[in-house]
């Protein structure tokens, strides 16, 4: 009997708990297609299933994450019905009580886009990524809040609400235990200091206390001793003790130093015999002897892989083996050199481009299809991109397809190149200012550098048409040509001048090009109604002609056009005038630039530059007043208007009326600037700045006349910022060695020109 109904019951569950399918169907399904729900069940049409299989396919769909709700309708003639309930969008976003509207701070901090599905464990993914981000800005006990409303469109609106909490200063920094190092060598490493007297002040330290870098300071400290050899160091976590009332801190470091080891010995194993030993040792500049340098043998360790990367080892590893003896204080520094397998480049793939051409981009690599891995050749790539001027930035990615080949992903992101102006402003010397200019140096992505400019001033006119390809056909010579009239107002006189120039050049090397150009104008002298001429050669003051073979060259390493923050500039050119027109010189100018970011020392985007000129004219025949130099504004000495500097006649240097300044025959400058970042998602920077500079003329060049050099300094600070229509600097300068006469800028602008 027992039997009996075991059987009867069994037979009952398979009836009551088996279906054979016949259709399906899916009901309130949006997010996901009905072929992709279909592909992911484990039963066909026709197939048999039971309970355990139905759930397991609702588990399946559930998992996506794109459903409230699931359930199903299953007919006795096997009509198989999916329901879903998709989760609500999210509509609105909204983040109040900090960074509000803040565009940044919501893709990559809260990372949840307006109309994704709301998903709880997103939302409070986010609510904590708030709260880190709070955090590494010193500040402590932050509360976020989320708010959801639910809208008529059945959609959410989200908002977070943040209170922000109060920020930790730190009032007493110690050291234990700290006896080679002075505790002040730690400042430069650390990001949590103690708090200085006006710690407000730029410069100083404010004691704000960050969360984040609480556990790496250690290591920092620990890698300075390194520096010095001590390799035993130990530098606990610091011990901080937290004042709530007033929200300051008290911290304290535990550190254990050591001895200082001695390198005994430096020797090479290379695990594949690629490049000769020697070679190799030549790049080392750890020394036998010497105190270990952790810094150093980082460095020595960067040069070793750069010259076995460039032999097309890509994937080179350099593991460093410190083999250590601790009677004697010695270390035995070894390279331990595995360089894998040579690696060619398979593809070259160009992204980002939306505007200039894949030849452009590509004619600026160093490395293409087919061709042997070298690291230099990839470095060099990237600052080529970067010398265009055409791209707000680039990467190059290995993208790594096996052992012996690789990909590479070139992304750039577009920069505006040229635009159209309508405009005006006031200069401190040229007075009011109107322009109309249309100029792109990548017209039509092509490379190709087109200008028309039509500018106005109240002291100066210039009209002209500018054209210039740097890589004709893709080659590497360049061409120009320029056709032009002006009118300069110089502080005595005006010139008025028609001409045009060309020329051609070529690039010898990556970072070496040369030039030769000719060029031809008519010009005209205008001078003021109440010049005095007394004492002046009238024949510096005749209209002529010039016509004049400019030979230069230039060397550029710099790693971008507008903002260099590495790398260095020098060009020399040679004009020679006197080719069937009346003028007779020979013109030297050499330009030098020097740039180096600062961020790896002092952990912002700190820029040095260096500038100098230097130009010198040479009388053959005639040189005329218009060729000779001046100097003051921006390019020379900020802080004097443009063009104001220069040897003075000899009646009366400080005299202020008539013609008094008649141009130099040298001149030299120096500058030196610091760029700090300001605003940077709108692309401000400040600079300050030094300015010195010296012009003179030969007693020879000058017999009615008494020569008095001029020197003089300039200091400021302004503004350089990437407008929408290029760009752009402000300057707000003081002079230096001020003199009675002299004619000062307070305020200066320019625009178009790299910083």
């Amino acid at each position: 009997m027992r039997i009996f109904l075991a059987i009867l019951l069994t037979l009952i569950a398979v009836n009551s708990f088996a279906y054979t399918i016949k259709t399906i169907k899916y009901e309130g399904m949006v997010q996901m297609s009905e072929s992709v729900a279909l592909r992911m069940l484990k039963f066909d049409i026709g197939d048999t299933v039971d309970d355990k299989m139905l759930d397991a396919s609702i588990k399946t769909y559930y998992k996506q994450g794109y459903f409230e709700d699931i359930w199903i309708d299953i007919k006795e003639d096997g009509a198989l019905t999916f329901h879903f309930k998709e989760k609500p969008l999210i509509s609105k976003i909204e983040l109040k009580g900090w960074k509000e509207d803040d565009s940044e701070t919501m893709d990559s901090v809260i990372q949840i886009k307006v109309g994704s599905q709301y998903d709880e464990k997103k939302l409070e993914a986010a609510k904590k990524r708030i709260i880190e981000a709070i955090n590494q800005e010193a500040k402590i006990d932050s509360v976020v809040e989320i708010s959801k409303e639910l809208l008529d469109n059945g959609s959410y609106k989200v908002t977070f609400l943040v209170n922000e909490g109060e920020e930790i200063i730190i009032e007493e920094l110690l050291y234990s235990g700290a006896v080679g190092l002075k505790s002040d060598e730690f400042d430069s490493m650390i990001a949590n200091k103690e708090r200085e007297f006006m710690g407000w002040f730029w410069g100083r330290n404010d004691g704000k206390m960050k969360v984040a870098d609480l556990a790496y300071d250690p290591l920092r400290i620990r890698d300075l001793y390194m520096q010095h050899g001590y390799l035993d160091i130990d530098v606990k976590e610091p011990f901080v003790k937290v004042n709530f009332d007033n929200y300051t801190a008290e911290m304290s470091y535990q550190i254990k130093e050591g001895e200082v080891y001695t390198i005994s010995g430096i020797s090479i194993e290379q695990e594949k015999h690629v490049v000769d030993d020697a070679l190799i040792k030549e790049l080392i500049k750890l020394k036998t002897g010497k105190a270990f340098n952790v810094q150093t043998f980082r460095e020595d360790s960067q040069r070793i892989k750069t010259l076995i990367a460039d032999l097309s080892y890509a994937f080179v590893q350099i593991v460093p083996d410190l083999k250590k003896n601790k009677e004697k204080k010695e270390v035995e520094v070894v390279f331990k050199i595995m360089p894998g397998e040579k690696v060619k480049i398979r593809n070259v793939v160009i992204s980002g481009n939306s505007r200039t051409l894949d030849r452009i981009v590509r004619r600026e690599l160093y490395l293409g299809p087919g061709d042997m891995y070298s690291l230099t050749d990839l470095s060099d790539s990237r600052n080529a991109l970067g010398r265009l001027g055409f791209f707000d930035g680039n990467t190059i990615e290995e993208k790594r397809i096996d052992g012996k080949t690789m990909d590479l992903v070139v992304k750039v992101k577009e920069a505006p190149t040229g635009n159209i102006q309508l405009g005006g402003g006031y200069g401190s010397y040229g007075g009011l200012l109107v322009s109309v200019a249309v100029d792109d140096r990548n017209v039509w992505g092509s490379g190709i550098d087109v200008g028309v400019k039509a500018e106005r001033s109240s002291l100066t006119s210039n009209y002209s048409f500018t054209i210039s390809n740097p890589r004709l056909n893709d080659s590497d010579f360049s061409g120009n040509f320029s056709v032009y009239t002006s009118d300069y107002e110089y502080n005595d006189y005006s010139v008025l001048s028609d001409g045009f120039t060309t020329g051609i050049g070529h690039r010898f090397t990556r970072y070496i090009s040369g030039h030769v150009g000719y060029g031809f104008s008519a010009n005209s002298y205008d001078i003021k109604e109440d010049a005095n001429l007394t004492g002046v050669a009238a024949y510096l003051f005749e209209n002529y002609t010039k016509s004049s073979v400019t030979l230069s060259a230039k060397y550029d390493n710099t790693d971008d056009f507008y903002l260099p923050r590495k790398g260095f500039m020098l060009s020399q050119s040679i004009e020679k005038a006197g080719i069937g027109a009346d003028a007779n010189f020979v013109k030297f100018r050499t330009n030098f630039g020097a740039f180096k970011g600062l961020e790896e020392y002092v952990g912002f985007d700190l820029i040095a530059r260096y500038k100098a000129r230097f130009y010198y004219a040479k009388e053959t025949g005639y040189l005329p007043e218009a060729e000779r130099f001046y100097m003051g504004g921006i390019g020379s000495v900020r802080g004097y208007e443009s063009y104001s500097l220069s040897p003075k006649t000899a009646e009366d240097v400080n005299a202020t009326d008539g013609i008094r300044r008649y141009g130099g025959e040298y001149t030299a400058s120096n500058s030196f600037e610091l760029s700090f970042p300001l605003v940077p998602k709108a692309k401000m920077r400040l600079v300050t700045y030094l300015d010195w500079g010296v012009i003179g003329t030969s007693e020879e060049s000058t017999v009615d006349y008494t020569v008095k050099d001029v020197s003089r300094g300039g200091f400021g600070a302004g503004l350089e910022w990437f407008s929408p229509v290029g760009p752009i600097q402000l300057m707000f300068s003081k002079p230096l060695a001020e003199e009675e006469g002299d004619k000062t800028a307070v305020f200066e602008f320019t625009m178009g020109q790299r910083f």
